[in-house]
This record gives C-alpha cells, structure tokens and sequence, in this order.
C-alpha cells in the first residue's frame, strides 16, 4: 500500500481524494494556487506545497510544478481527480519516469481514449453500438460531405480531441457544412491544439448515459451500472441521477456485457466512465470514454455501496477487483445529483465571491460534497462549482423529496447559487415523470 499520496487538485475533489486516503492511512500531500492558500484541502492534508500563481496554466496544470512538489515530499503516487491533469497522458508518463504511481489508466490507454475516433473504433471491435460517421479522421471538406452524405442529415462534427461542447458543430444540410466545418477546425485547434475533426449522426433529442467502470491490473472489470446526466447547459451537467429512468435492466446488462470486452480489450485500468447517447427509441450509441473519476460518481457510490475513489487507490496499489469489492456488486434505491455552482440561477453569470453564511443541509439519505465554509471565497478563476448535493432513497420519488428538503435547508449567502434553479426543475412536470432530453433546460428556460 501506498504510504503518500500527492493530490494534484483542489476543491471538493481534492476533499474527497484526501478523506479516502484518511480512510487507508495514508499520508497527504495537497498541492495550492496562491488564491487556494487558505482553502481546506491544504488545511486538512499533512503537508502542502504552494505550485504558482492563481492562474491554472501557472499551477494546476503546470506539470514541472505538480511532479517537483512530488518529489520533495518524496510521495509514491499522485492522484490527478477529475479535470485539469487528470486526463493527460503526457503528465502520466512523467509520473512513471520519475517513479511516482499516476492514480489512474496507463498513458497510452489515457491517449487512445482522449482521441475520439481511435475509441469508437476499439468500442465498435467489441460490439459496443456506435453511432455511425466517419472512419477515421476527416481529411477534408469533401470527406466531410460524402460521409454526411452516406449517413444522412443532419450530422455533428466534432473534435478528435475535444470535450466539454468545444469543437462541435450541428450541420443541417449540406449548403452549411463547409462554413462550419472551418469554424469547428478553428475552435478545435484553438482549445486542444489539435484542429482534427471527426464526423456522427447527429440525435436531434437525445439523453445522455453514462456507464461507470473499474478495472483493476489483473484483468478484472466491473460495471457498475449508469447514470442519468441529460439535464445539462451547453453541455455541462447540472443534475445527475442513477439509475437511469430510462435504461431497462435487459439494455443495462447488454451494455454491461460489450463494456466488459471492452475495456479488457484496451487494456483500461482503474476508474474511468462511458458515455452514450440514448435515441427517440431508447437505442444507446457510444460517444467517448472519461478516463479518470467524474464528478457525480457519489451517485453511483450511493446506490452501489462501492467507494469508487477508495477503489482507484487500492487498484492503482494493485489488488485485484474481487477483493476491493468483497463480493458481487448489487445496486440498490436510487440516487441523485444536483451541482451547486457560483452563479445567478437566470442569467448563469459567475457569482465569485466571498460567502458569508453558510447552511448545510443533513439528515437521513444527504450528503453534501465541498470545499466551501463560512468566510471561504470562491475564487474567480476556476470551476464554479459550490458544492455536490446527494440524496438518496429507496425510489425516485423519495430521492426528489429528499433532494427539495436538502434544497430548502441549503443556504449560502454572500453570493449567487444556482440552488433556486435546481428548486424549480424538481417541481417541473415532465422532470417528474422522467420525461426529457439534452434540451430540456433550453425549453424549461423559455417557459419559464
């Protein structure tokens, strides 16, 4: 077992990371921006170590400083979380060269995955359902136009190497294609230095499911059912819930099935999610693989018993799977996000600030992941994210009462909240009936 661990985050995550640590006995070490300097995640480690300025590119995401810090605190492994690091598979290979265990897939396997096209291939070797497009990396307009052509409008073009909405495009019709597929090169290289571009069938209302996995260095893998995350804004998840209201438990072991040979078949170890999109008749089709641990896992760690940040400590220290696990993994009740974000609940502005009350909800089925605390400030310059909000109970329906009464107990003055946001899509029809798409929000907010 590990004997320290460095956490190359920061906020809730960075928490989260550092209480399973606490709950293996072993030793922190929390890394900080100078605008983090008094956050709790470097209160509540046993060693901190200041890597830059505010600015993530200074400090977060500057690698020389994350494995320096590394080094010095004579640490055995890092764990990257989600987001800045987390993903990149330069900055894991630095971690294996410099002797240090990177939490998380092997490099290669991070690189496959983060290129979209090379991960839709291998899914569809195992018989994992594809959406159709392209084959490979488009090499041109007239590539582009013959593949929509082949596939039928409309289509979405996307970026190789993308995520979080940027380099994507709608293409109705052909008369459109070529303006935006220089505007979706140009976003594409812009973000990830990468303009490559590849090409689906677009789904004009689809939800948005994702399967969680665990695979350990033995060839063990566990799925660990789905998560509903459809309620999102420009891409960015808002709620999540598991399991989906849509995802039959005949369709939830199919894809369970296919995932399986998968991920065995890529060599993925440790944590990482699959994300599908689900057509008007209730077919998923894959999209991309999140190599790393998501934000809304304590769903899935609600209704599965399972510590997934617990897990990939121990599988990256290399026990196998059956032992993590003790045994088959049932899922039970339901479970529910709601992401708590700095921002005015109508116009989305950021809300950065300093917070000057301070209410967390509790009681049975509620669980709150965050950094924040009665004085803190949420700094402007990172994700906005307050606070995770998590209900449970034995159905939805005592879930969504749960998840109102934790709502209406949450207070944070000083700034914005999207809480008031959260409070009127509990209370919309079609949301209770679990009944919605990808557009919702955009409907809900015109309506309104």
């Amino acid at each position: 077992m590990f004997r320290k661990i460095l956490i190359a985050n920061r906020g809730e995550i960075a928490l989260r990371i550092l209480s399973a640590c606490k709950d293996l006995g072993i030793r922190t070490v929390a890394v900080y921006s100078e605008a983090d300097r008094h956050s709790l995640h470097v209160r509540f480690a046993d060693e901190a170590v200041c890597i830059g300025p505010a600015k993530s590119s200074l400090s977060y995401l500057d690698i020389p400083s994350v494995v320096s810090a590394a080094e010095i605190t004579n640490v055995d492994a890092i764990h990257p979380g989600y987001g800045f690091l987390s993903e990149n598979a330069g900055f894991a290979e630095v971690c294996e060269l410099s002797g240090i265990k990177f939490i998380g897939p092997k490099p290669d396997v991070i690189r496959t995955m983060g290129m979209k096209q090379d991960a839709r291939a291998a899914m569809e070797r195992a018989g994992v359902p594809v959406l159709p497009g392209s084959k490979g990396v488009l090499s041109g307009q007239e590539d582009a136009l013959a593949t929509a052509e082949r596939i039928g409008y409309p289509v979405m073009l996307k970026a190789v190497a993308g995520g979080g909405g940027r380099g994507m495009r709608v293409v109705a019709g052909p008369a459109e294609l070529p303006s935006l597929y220089h505007q979706a090169r140009q976003e594409a290289g812009a973000s990830f230095s990468c303009p490559d571009l590849y090409l689906e069938k677009y789904i004009a209302a689809p939800r948005h499911i994702e399967f969680q996995v665990l695979a350990d260095e033995h060839g063990n893998v566990e799925i660990l059912g789905e998560r509903e995350c459809t309620i999102q804004r420009r891409h960015q998840k808002l709620i999540e819930e598991a399991p989906s209201p849509c995802v039959t438990p005949e369709l939830r072991a199919s894809i369970a099935s296919h995932l399986r040979e998968a991920m065995k078949a890529v060599g993925y170890t440790n944590a990482g999610t699959v994300e599908f999109l689900m057509d008007e008749a209730g077919r998923l089709n894959f999209i991309e693989v999140n190599a790393r641990v998501q934000v809304e896992h304590p769903v899935t760690e609600a209704i599965s018993g399972v510590d997934i940040v617990k897990s990939q400590i121990l599988i990256a220290a290399g026990v196998p799977l059956p032992e993590i696990l003790g045994g088959p993994v049932t899922l039970r009740g339901h479970a529910m996000e709601c992401r708590i974000n700095a921002e005015h609940p109508e116009s989305f502005v950021p809300s950065p600030g300093r917070i000057t009350g301070l209410n967390l909800p509790g009681g049975i089925g509620v669980r709150v992941d965050t950094a924040a605390y009665t004085d803190g400030v949420i700094p402007p310059y990172y994700d906005s994210l307050v606070a995770k909000l998590i209900t449970t109970g034995r159905n939805r329906a005592e879930t969504i009462a749960r998840m109102n009464r934790a709502l209406d107990m949450f207070v944070v003055e000083g700034i914005y909240t999207t809480i008031p946001l959260h409070q009127r899509i509990l209370a919309d029809a079609d949301f209770l009936a679990g009944k919605f798409d990808t557009g919702f929000l955009n409907r809900f907010k015109r309506n309104g």
